[in-house]
C-alpha cells in the first residue's frame, strides 16, 4: 500500500498533536518540510534545493550510494543481535582499532553518542571505583540523566550541579580567562583542573574521570590550546581517574589532517577512553566505546553482562564499513583539509568586512564565527545570530557553527561565504535606518529563504 503524501500544513498538524512539543523544527514559525536528500543537499515538497551546512550525522553525504547499498544488502541476508558470532562485528572493530593508539583496543557497540557516554562513565567507576567527575563549563554529553547529570548546558537549567560533579573553565583563548596573549594558556587551563581535583580531595572525594569533547562544539566551537590536554590527563591520572575524549562531534576525519580531533593535541597523547556517535552510520543509529584492555578487564570481572539489543547488528557494522571506506575512497579527510581551509581564509577575509566578527575559528570542516556587538569587550552579539539562518553554539548563542557533510565543496564555502556577507551587509544597513526596512534590504535578507540553492538551517544545541 502507497504511503499517503500529505500537504505541508496537514504534516505540520499532525507534528503539532502527535509529537511533543519539546521536539522542536528548524524555523519553528514557517518550518520546511525536507523530502529527499543527496550529499550536501536536501529539497523541500516543491522541489528547492538547500545547501546544508550543519549535518555531521550525514557524515559521507546524504544519502551515499554506497551506504545505502551496503545496508539494503545486508538487510537482506542477517540482521541479528550480536550474540550471534557474525564478521562484521570483528571485521567493524578491528578497522576502528587501526585507526586508534594501539592501547585502545576493545569496543563496545551502541546506538548513540548518548549510550557510548553513559557506558563510558560506567567503564569509568568499575575501573578507579571512584564516583566524582570533572567536566568542561557549558559542556554537553547527551541526554540521559546520566550524562545530563554532566553536562553544565543542560543541568543549569533544570535540577542544578550534583555534588559529584566538578566543573572546570572552558579553555576558550578568546574569551576565557586565559587568552590568546598567555605565554602558555594549555599549562594555565589545565592547571585550573589541578586546582579543582585538589578541592575535590579536600572535601575527601575522589575523581572517576575528566570527560571532555576532544573539540568543545555547544561551548562555541572552541579550539583547546596546545597541551592541555596531556597535562590534564597527567593530573586526572595521577588523582586515581581516567581520561574520556567525547569524539561524537568531531570524529572520523572531520578535522582533517588527524582521524580524531584528540590526536590535535599530539601523537604521544592518548585518552583511556573514546566515545563516537553520529558521523559512525552516515545517519544509522550507530556509536561506540573504545578503551583499553586493563578497563575493559575490570568491567567484565563486575560479573554482570553486558548487552545491547542493537548494538553491533551485522547491518550496523556493514554501514560503518561502508563509510569507513567511502572516508577513504573519496578522500574525504583530503577533502576537509583543502575546504575547511578556504573556508576558513574566506571567513577571515569578511571579518575584516564586518566589524560584528569577532574571531573565526576552526579546523577542517569543525568552524565558528563568533560575533560581538564590541571587539575590544567581546560583548557577545545575541541577537544577529537570528538573522543569519545557521545552526549557532556557546553560551550566549552568539557563535555560528559549520560542520557540513564531509563532501562540502569549494563552492559551497564560497557560496556560504556570499550569503553571510550579504546578510551581514543588510543587517547594518537596518540599523542606520530609523523608518521601514526598504525593499532592497528586505530583498537580499530574504535572500537565504528564497534562493534556488542554498538554505542555512538553524537550530540551538547540540541534541
Amino acid at each position: 500500500m502507497a504511503q499517503e503524501k500529505l500537504r505541508k500544513e496537514e504534516t505540520l498538524a499532525m507534528r503539532n498533536r502527535l509529537i511533543g512539543q519539546s521536539c522542536r523544527l528548524f524555523y519553528s514559525e514557517d518550518p520546511v518540510k525536507i523530502v529527499r536528500a543527496r550529499g550536501q543537499y536536501l529539497f523541500d515538497e516543491n522541489g528547492k534545493r538547500y545547501l546544508d551546512c550543519i549535518s555531521n550525522v550525514q557524515h559521507v553525504g546524504h544519502c551515499h550510494p554506497a551506504i545505502t547499498k551496503a545496508a539494503a544488502a545486508q538487510m537482506d541476508v542477517l540482521n541479528t543481535n550480536s550474540r550471534f558470532l557474525h564478521d562484521n562485528i570483528v571485521l567493524y572493530a578491528d578497522r576502528l582499532a587501526a585507526t586508534l593508539p594501539q592501547k585502545l583496543c576493545v569496543f563496545y557497540f551502541v546506538n548513540s553518542g548518548s549510550e557510548a557516554n553513559d557506558l563510558a562513565l560506567r567503564l569509568a567507576r568499575q575501573y578507579t571505583q571512584h564516583e566524582d567527575v570533572v567536566v568542561l563549563d557549558h559542556a554537553y554529553h547527551g541526554h540521559l540523566m546520566s550524562l545530563i547529570d554532566i553536562s553544565p548546558y543542560k543541568f543549569r537549567k533544570l535540577a542544578g550541579q550534583k555534588e559529584w560533579v566538578h566543573v572546570a573553565p572552558l579553555p576558550d583563548t578568546y574569551r576565557g580567562i586565559y587568552r590568546e596573549d598567555h605565554p602558555d594558556p594549555g599549562q594555565a587551563y589545565a592547571d585550573t583542573v589541578k586546582d579543582l581535583i585538589e578541592d575535590v580531595h579536600k572535601k575527601g572525594r575522589k575523581i572517576s574521570a575528566f570527560f571532555a569533547e576532544s573539540l568543545p562544539s555547544v561551548g562555541g566551537q572552541i579550539i583547546l590550546p596546545q597541551e592541555y590536554f596531556p597535562k590534564v590527563a597527567e593530573y586526572v591520572r595521577s588523582a586515581g581517574g581516567v581520561f574520556v575524549a567525547d569524539e561524537v562531534q568531531t570524529g572520523f576525519g572531520r578535522v582533517g589532517h588527524h582521524f580524531w580531533a584528540f590526536q590535535l593535541q599530539g601523537d604521544d597523547f592518548c585518552p583511556d577512553i573514546v566515545t563516537m556517535g553520529k558521523p559512525m552510520g552516515n545517519g544509522h543509529p550507530l556509536a561506540c566505546v573504545a578503551t583499553t584492555a586493563e578497563i575493559a578487564g575490570a568491567f567484565t570481572a563486575n560479573g554482570v553482562e553486558y548487552f545491547n539489543t542493537f548494538g553491533g547488528t551485522p547491518v550496523s557494522c556493514a554501514i560503518g564499513l561502508a563509510v569507513l571506506d567511502v572516508i577513504v575512497e573519496e578522500d574525504l579527510r583530503g577533502n576537509a583539509v583543502r575546504v575547511g581551509a578556504h573556508l576558513k581564509d574566506l571567513l577571515t577575509k569578511l571579518k575584516a568586512r564586518h566589524e560584528i566578527i569577532g574571531d573565526v575559528r576552526g579546523v577542517g570542516l569543525f568552524l565558528g564565527i563568533e560575533l560581538v556587538t564590541d571587539r575590544e569587550k567581546k560583548t557577545p552579539a545575541t541577537e544577529a545570530e537570528d538573522q543569519i539562518c545557521v545552526s549557532t553554539d556557546g553560551p550566549w548563542e552568539n557563535v555560528l557553527k559549520f560542520k557540513p557533510p564531509m563532501c562540502f565543496g569549494m563552492e559551497n564555502a564560497e557560496l556560504v561565504v556570499q550569503c553571510i556577507d550579504r546578510i551581514l551587509t543588510v543587517t547594518s544597513n537596518w540599523k542606520r535606518k530609523t523608518s521601514k526596512v526598504c525593499q532592497t534590504c528586505r530583498k537580499h535578507f530574504n535572500c537565504i529563504r528564497q534562493s534556488q540553492v542554498v538554505t542555512f538551517i538553524i537550530f540551538r544545541g547540540r541534541d
